[in-house]
């Protein structure tokens, strides 16, 4: 390149053309701009990361971060540039305007030992809220699911983006859109439930309202991770195709239509092939296929993995080679497989250059969307040039307040719900006055401060225990913590038994206490050999509930536990899933009467602790088979199930137009009244069967939905506009069709509870279904 010197201070032209830098170019040709003048260190830098927090011998905040540690100082990693700064907020509990001003002087370190000035990405975790100390903790992504409310869900990710944007943070490493297939998982608490189509709508919801602060949201895991071979977290994957394109891929394949900023591998092997490495997942589905133009990160360590646990590649360089080719863009949280790794394998002819010229071209595109390449880029977070970072605002407690009460599942209720105002009440269990049994695993208390109780929780939060004498200051509370949440000390029994015995009736509170890798019941690593209660809990259950006393069973869990079986037991049984810092108080005001039960189930409570497969969707001999098996898989409660203080009737099932093409739509109608005498929501659930298709079909499966809130007497009409995409599935041959045939239809307030049928017929020929053209089933309503 010939240099010259003209009107430009001295310097050559190549150093005093920027043109990356200016915000009114085309953002290709900025990206060109930068890429042409990079070396191979730098450009691999910009595919790299850091974590400076990091601590070997800290809590385990990721699959091996005790046995890998850090991999070096920032004048080190840096020294090239940098593509991503690692949970610059979420591996150390700090206040929030000091993380703040650490992340500004990491920024301007990166910036000045870039030759370009090239700030770093900064990303950090997000799943039940921003994971940083003292920031709002909402209730788990399946508690999210519970409130079958997208509306509310994007307001949450509106919520979180607005936080992280404000301090300094670009990334957001959620939403989690596996489909749970097996309830042992320990991970089904970070889950939108059991449902493809669920999971679409909420997590596209939280997307959205994530990307809107703009903060880029990113798909986890891709793909198959909850399909793991006994639930058991990182397991291999035996699924076939049919089932990874039915059930756990359309989500993914949703939120990419819908402009996912970035996908995130899975550890997991699915059928031998590690997805970390995999060309067909990573280029040929989601790039070829769907047509994905954000980054694909790798999960924490995974091409370490690749050599150490699938045994695919030899060493680091040939990991990085293999990950690059397949089409992985950036390796979190560090910089083993790529970094000087991945130098090394080009320079060896193991990878070609423009393989990582396709990668940085990814990653400069997205820093140019986020500002992080124009002149004016400051490197202090909005935060730090306010000097106010308030991660707790009282408008996101009450989002968390309201959300926690729209996930809470009424199971059962003879009517001792709610509790009386007056009286004696014996409140027992492990999960009464511990306010951390109601935070995910990665919540900020028990993903990063799990052994330091001595730092508290960051945020102000009610135990039920609390709460409940807050709003029924009246009644004659006796508690009694009756034994462990894990250990099998069964000590407290005896007491918590005399207290009920003695009481008018009894609150039991049980489930888990989420955390990291075995430290928790609950979360990632906490997998388990079958669901029963942790510890010696059902133990206490049973106890109590032989005192032949009223009991509210109240389950606060990150999974479906097998309760099923003391349903009969107990006057009322409630389930939620780890409401957040709010859930004390929602739950309280439930149980008191203040407000209304709404939550409907993301997934199925078993009935026994067995690994049956549980999940409503399956094949007709997933079902009860007597005289097949000895084993009954039906549910104690089932997908969607949710009852209320009021009562609901769905009537008036209708369809506008008979036959419809196999490229067409039609529109289902249908009405829903409050019978009840206080204002409640029901969600009303449309469902579809396949009586005869060429491959076996789930015995039904969720078609699309609506909550509708409704004053007592009030009735309104809720129309799904169907599009027969909706209706597609992969064929004998391989491919996704729609295929012509009939279509039964039932509409009601569960699964299994779907008082109002109606049948369409599909006409012409099969149809190739590979790109969809409509994911959702779009609701109006019309209130009577």
């Amino acid at each position: 390149m010939t240099t010259t010197m003209p009107e430009n201070g001295g310097l050559p032209q190549e150093e005093s053309d920027r043109r990356w830098t200016d915000p009114a170019l085309p953002t290709a040709e900025r990206v060109e701009a930068l890429l042409a003048r990079l070396t191979l260190p730098e450009k691999v830098a910009q595919l790299s990361s850091t974590w400076e927090d990091i601590e070997a011998d800290g809590p385990e905040v990721a699959p091996g971060s005790n046995h890998f540690g850090r991999v070096g100082d920032l004048d080190e990693t840096a020294r090239h540039g940098l593509g991503q700064l690692t949970r610059p907020y979420g591996t150390l509990p700090r206040p929030a305007l000091e993380h703040a001003r650490l992340l500004a002087e990491h920024q301007r370190q990166v910036v000045a030992q870039s030759r370009f000035d090239i700030p770093a990405m900064a990303h950090d975790e997000c799943l039940t809220g921003f994971t940083a100390y003292g920031a709002t903790i909402y209730p788990t992504s399946l508690g999210m699911a519970a409130t079958f409310d997208p509306a509310l869900i994007r307001r949450v990710g509106e919520a979180i983006g607005s936080d992280m944007a404000e301090a300094g943070v670009h990334q957001g490493l959620s939403p989690v859109v596996d489909v749970i297939r097996d309830y042992r998982w320990g991970r089904c608490e970070e889950t939108y439930g059991e449902d493809p189509y669920l999971v679409g709508e909420l997590a596209e919801a939280y997307v959205t309202g994530l990307q809107s602060a703009g903060v880029y949201a990113t798909l986890k895991h891709f793909a198959g991770y909850s399909a793991s071979m006994g639930g058991r977290n990182h397991a291999p994957v035996g699924i076939g195709r049919r089932e990874l394109f039915d059930v756990i891929l359309p989500p993914f394949e949703r939120l990419v239509a819908a402009g996912v900023r970035s996908v995130m591998n899975s550890y997991a092997d699915i059928d031998g092939e590690a997805p970390a490495a995999s060309r067909w997942l990573l280029t040929e589905v989601l790039r070829d296929a769907w047509g994905f133009e954000g980054t694909v990160v790798s999960d924490y360590w995974s091409l370490p993995f690749l050599v150490n646990d699938h045994r695919v590649a030899a060493d680091l360089p040939n990991a990085g080679a293999l990950a690059l080719t397949a089409g992985l863009d950036v390796e979190l949280p560090d910089q083993r497989g790529f970094g000087d790794a991945l130098v090394h394998a080009v320079e060896q002819g193991l990878v070609g250059e423009e393989l990582v010229d396709r990668a940085v071209r990814r990653v400069l595109r997205q820093k140019a969307e986020l500002g992080l390449l124009d002149a004016d880029w400051d490197p202090r977070p909005p935060a730090l040039i306010t000097g106010e970072l308030d991660l707790d605002k009282p408008t996101s407690r009450q989002l968390a307040h309201a959300v926690a009460q729209s996930s809470a599942v009424l199971l059962s209720n003879d009517g001792t719900l709610p509790l009386p105002a007056t009286g004696r009440i014996a409140l027992i269990g492990p999960c009464a006055d511990d306010v951390r049994t109601m935070f995910g695993c990665y919540s900020s208390p028990n993903h990063v401060l799990a052994e330091r109780d001595d730092l508290g929780n960051g945020v102000e939060a009610a135990s039920l225990r609390h709460a409940l004498a807050a709003e029924l200051s009246f009644v004659d509370w006796q508690f009694e913590p009756g034994c462990p949440i894990r250990e099998a000390d069964r000590s407290g029994i005896a007491a918590a038994v005399e207290a009920s015995a003695a009481a008018d009736l009894t609150g039991l509170v049980v489930g888990d206490k989420a955390g990291m890798f075995g430290i928790g019941t609950s979360g990632e690593g906490c997998d388990v050999e079958d669901l029963r209660l942790p510890g010696v809990q059902e133990e206490l259950v049973e106890a109590v509930l032989a005192t032949g006393r009223p009991v509210v069973l109240v389950v606060s869990s990150g999974r479906p536990y097998a309760v099923g079986r003391f349903a009969a037991g107990a006057a009322a049984m409630v389930q939620v899933f780890l409401p957040g810092e709010e859930g004390g108080r929602a739950v309280a005001q439930l149980l008191a009467g203040k407000a209304n039960f709404s939550g409907k189930l993301p997934v199925q409570i078993p009935t026994t602790p067995g690994g049956q497969p549980y999940t409503y969707l399956h094949a007709p001999l997933g079902d009860r088979q007597s005289w097949l098996s000895n084993l009954d898989p039906t549910p104690a409660f089932p997908f969607g199930h949710g009852l209320s203080y009021t009562g609901f009737e769905i009537d008036g099932l209708g369809v506008d137009r008979e036959p419809v093409p196999v490229d067409g739509e039609f529109t289902v109608g249908a009405r829903v009244r409050n019978t009840g005498t206080v204002a409640g929501a029901e969600t009303v659930q449309l469902y579809a069967i396949d009586p005869v298709a060429q491959v076996t079909r789930p015995v039904r499966s969720l078609l699309g939905f609506a909550k509708v809130a409704l004053e007592p007497g009030e009735r309104a009409t809720v129309r799904f506009h169907v599009h027969t995409d909706r209706l597609a599935f992969t064929g004998l041959a391989g491919r996704r069709i729609v295929e012509p045939g009939e279509i039964l239809l039932q509409v009601g307030s569960s699964s299994l509870d779907t008082p109002v049928r109606e049948r369409v017929r599909l006409v012409g020929e099969e149809r190739d279904a590979t790109v969809l053209r409509q994911h959702a089933v779009p609701v109006s309503i019309e209130r009577e």
